[in-house]
């Protein structure tokens, strides 16, 4: 039904060269399956509860019918028989359909309290959904086999976390409880998890069974994180009361660091806090202060004890001191992270540029030289300060053609092509998920070329790079060239450099055409309707409405003329255009507004959004990767940041080569 998909990639093991690979495609372009298009429309009408199976008898055989059957079965799960669902699993049980089948399935043995054909369907490692998994424990319970390992079993639901449990989980935890299963010690501990995840309803619930005096107790607790009030202050001096007034007062610090601040003393000295109680408290009062750059930034920053810094706060002291100018502190906010951190190219970078400004030009150049080892945003800047070429070790694997082609047909991968074809993508990466389970890393990195064949470009970034550093120098499969006929000619009409805009799609979508955002923003360049609207008018094109966005061709027409209009609206600055392009033009205009004037390094640096701050550094690091993508070089990182596309060029070389040849007789 889905064409066979050959291998014909024959390359290096490893290649450590730098050259832009050839355009080619890993494993050919797959054939289209002719009845796809049939399938889609029976998959509509079995979802509306018109399908008749003897219209569609020609689809029977399909790899896909299962799924085709489900969504019939799913649409009359509450009135489906035993028999039905009993007659669809023995079929489909082992196939990711049949997983989601199951799962609704025991929901609604559950709603109808048929246990036993609950348990009939039931497999231990559906257990992770914690619902299922109270359904579980309550069709035990009826069918009498509330034993010792039962008891176990629901305590360890009790006090797996701090988090309000689903209603299934009502019925075992009652019975739990009126069985004597549940001790004072056990409430306390869910009491305690809850008040650290800030979660005063579920405190209350918790202690319901406890003695009266250590529910009242309790319950105090759960009202001062509701809002602190001064009762806190007559508590017993005990560590659990100190821990809960520090929640309270964290808490309270996000909302209003200014209130925190100032009724920390008189709770710290009526119960003794320690460091650490403090710390919490003057944590959250530093870290909401900081991240809007308020005038009380440093302060808070400088009162919170040095067993509190984490990464997070560690970099914000650093952030806050760049974005006041001041140098030094800046400098020595960085020199007291940890080593891991201190390694990071980020922090490399910004040591050796805060270092060469106060005079020690070998430090700087050193860590320069360690920075610039890393292909990453920081990393090209600090080749740029110290002459380097940027580094890049490609990684171009030589898998066999019979490897290729039994991935390729794996009934499974197939199957997952096929759904993300008719746009039933969370389908789709049920079969994707069900297929990786069985694949080791080898065949896990074909299954991304043979979904990157299908169009199916975003698995290399959900797939790839977990706990394999080696895999992220697959930039052939992170990187794909796709639209690049659209990209080229739109990047030219617009007078922008074509490595940018891929960047842009490549960041925005990972090159999904159906993607979309929460913020309505849709389409390869997560264009907002009201945004497309307004350049196609500006344009003199007809606007297609909102659904056009989904046309790759119309989405990088209106996207690359967007990014133009940024661009010159914003000085010529491509970082002015990227965070104006994420965070929309008012957050923009105060951080202009704020640090004006600042080099571009140190203002995406101290952007107050992470997610922005990290989107520039990326969309200017994957627009470099790109560029090497599509000529082999690329253009220098610190005029590309600043918008001088006639800058000069540099080359790529790997490190790891240069190590090797270096060790070499």
């Amino acid at each position: 039904m889905f064409a066979a998909l050959a291998a014909t990639l024959a390359t290096a093991a490893c290649a450590q060269t730098t050259a832009a690979p050839p355009v080619v495609a890993s494993v050919p372009a797959p054939i289209n399956d002719p009845q796809l298009p049939r399938l889609r429309t029976a998959l509509d009408s079995a979802e509306r509860g018109d399908f008749d199976a003897a219209q569609y008898a020609d689809l029977a055989r399909h790899p896909l019918y299962g799924w085709v059957e489900y969504a019939g079965l799913r649409r009359n799960i509450d009135t489906l028989s035993n028999a039905q669902a009993q007659n669809f699993l023995s079929r489909y049980g082992d196939q990711a359909a049949g997983t989601a089948f199951r799962e609704i399935w025991l929901a609604a043995t559950a709603r109808r309290e048929d246990w036993p054909a609950f348990i009939a369907a039931w497999k231990p490692e559906l257990a992770k959904n914690t619902s299922l998994r109270c359904a579980e424990l309550s069709a035990r319970q009826a069918l009498r086999r509330a034993d010792a390992q039962w008891t176990l079993d629901a305590q360890a639901v009790w006090t797996a976390n701090g988090k309000a449990l689903p209603n299934e989980c009502d019925a075992p935890m009652a019975l739990l409880a009126a069985q004597g299963g549940l001790s004072d010690e056990q409430r306390w501990q869910r009491i305690d998890a809850a008040a650290a995840e800030g979660l005063p309803a579920v405190m209350r619930s918790a202690a319901r069974g406890l003695p009266a005096d250590q529910q009242a107790q309790a319950n105090d607790y759960a009202a001062f994180l509701d809002g602190v009030n001064e009762r806190a202050l007559n508590w017993p001096k005990t560590e659990r009361s100190r821990r809960m007034a520090s929640y309270g007062l964290a808490r309270l610090g996000k909302s209003a660091p200014d209130a925190a601040e100032a009724q920390l003393p008189k709770y710290a000295s009526a119960l003794g806090f320690s460091d650490e109680d403090r710390g919490r408290v003057l944590y959250q009062t530093a870290l909401w202060t900081v991240a809007s750059y308020g005038p009380e930034s440093a302060q808070r920053l400088n009162a919170v004890p040095a067993v509190s810094y984490d990464e997070r706060l560690h970099e914000w002291r650093a952030r806050e001191a760049m974005a006041r100018s001041d140098w030094a502190g800046a400098l020595a906010a960085i020199r007291k992270m940890g080593p891991k951190q201190r390694a990071d190219s980020r922090w490399q970078y910004f040591e050796a540029r805060l270092s060469e400004r106060a005079g020690d030009k070998a430090g700087a150049d050193r860590l320069y030289r360690e920075a610039a080892r890393k292909p990453e945003f920081h990393g090209f800047l600090a080749a740029d300060r110290v002459g380097l070429p940027y580094a890049l070790c490609p990684l171009i694997p030589n898998d066999s053609a019979a490897a290729k082609a039994a991935i390729a047909r794996d009934p499974a991968l197939l199957r997952a092509m096929g759904l993300y074809k008719i746009e039933r993508k969370s389908w789709a990466i049920r079969e994707w998920d069900d297929a990786l389970s069985r694949y080791d890393d080898n065949q896990r990195r074909i299954a991304v070329e043979v979904a990157q064949s299908h169009g199916w470009f975003d698995r290399a970034v959900f797939s790839l790079g977990k706990g394999k550093p080696d895999e992220l120098r697959l930039y052939n499969l992170r990187f794909p060239l796709h639209h690049d006929a659209t990209i080229r000619r739109e990047s030219a009409k617009n007078d922008l450099d074509p490595a940018w805009v891929a960047a842009e799609i490549r960041a925005e979508s990972v090159f999904d055409p159906n993607a979309r955002s929460g913020a309505n923003a849709m389409g390869l360049m997560q264009v907002v309707p009201a945004t497309g609207a307004n350049v196609s008018k500006r344009l003199g094109l007809p606007w297609g409405g909102a659904a056009s966005l989904y046309d790759s061709d119309t989405n990088i027409i209106l996207g690359t003329a967007y990014l133009r209009e940024l661009l010159d609206k914003y000085g010529g600055q491509p970082y002015f255009a990227m965070a104006g392009y994420n965070a929309g033009p008012a957050p923009l205009a105060r951080w202009q507004s704020q640090r004006p004037g600042m080099d571009a390094d140190f203002w995406i640096e101290t952007i107050s959004y992470k997610e922005t701050r990290e989107y520039v550094a990326r969309v200017l690091a994957f627009s470099v990767l790109y560029d090497w993508r599509l000529n082999g070089d690329a253009m220098n990182m610190t005029d590309r940041m600043r918008g001088r596309i006639d800058a000069p060029r540099k080359r790529f070389a790997c490190p790891l080569a240069s190590a090797a040849a270096a060790q070499s007789p």
